[in-house]
């Protein structure tokens, strides 16, 4: 009998043990941008690229037009959080659950753009246009030219952003809810933007 309690305590905690582990790889987080080139992700159009002194910039092109650059995974349900300072337009924006042909990407963004335009705000491409928006006095949270700090939380149907500690919006899509695909951060198209990330870093939920 005592043999079979000392079996009991043991597998006990042994499941306890695993489910802890799988909870723990789950929270990690994971860095998606190395402070050094563009591995881990793939460059759609023909807008620049490029990694500078630690930082991942996304310039205009000749051609002024639309550019992405995406993960090589995808990613369901998560938390994502990094960093952008925007120079001259500064219009761009964080794709989740995309897929991309080209440069005609479907998915939704969470929207990065000068003062009065929304940036926190979620966009469907090439589909429902704008799923909501945050209200005007929330707009101050953004600072333009100075380095901000961008919070997506994707759960199920459930989105939620922040920027710079102000939450900017949450809501719920059944659409959104089925989905799945890769992040990619957008350049917009017309020419003279010029955005800055870095410290990119995701965890799954």
């Amino acid at each position: 009998m005592q043999r079979l309690k000392f079996a009991f305590l043991a597998a006990g905690l042994l499941i306890g043990l695993v489910a802890y582990s799988q909870q723990s790889k789950k929270e990690k987080w994971t860095s998606l941008f190395n402070g050094k080139d563009l591995k881990g992700w793939k460059v759609y159009g023909t807008e620049k690229w490029y990694v500078e002194k630690g930082e991942l910039i996304c310039e205009s092109g000749p051609d002024k037009g639309y550019g992405y650059l995406g993960t090589d995974q995808s990613y369901k349900d998560f938390e994502l959080t990094l960093e952008f300072k925007q120079e001259a337009n500064g219009n761009s924006g964080v794709f989740f659950h995309s897929s991309l042909e080209g440069t005609k990407i479907t998915g939704w963004q969470a929207e990065v753009a000068p003062p009065g335009h929304w940036t926190g705000g979620i966009y469907e491409s090439y589909g429902r246009g704008w799923l909501i928006k945050p209200t005007d006095d929330k707009d101050k949270a953004l600072k333009m030219g100075e380095w901000n700090t961008m919070k997506i939380k994707v759960s199920g149907g459930q989105v939620t952003t922040w920027v710079n500690g102000q939450e900017m919006i949450t809501f719920s899509d059944d659409k959104i809810g089925a989905a799945n695909g890769i992040i990619a951060l957008q350049i917009h198209d017309g020419g003279g933007i010029k955005v800055k990330w870095r410290n990119i870093k995701i965890r799954t939920l």
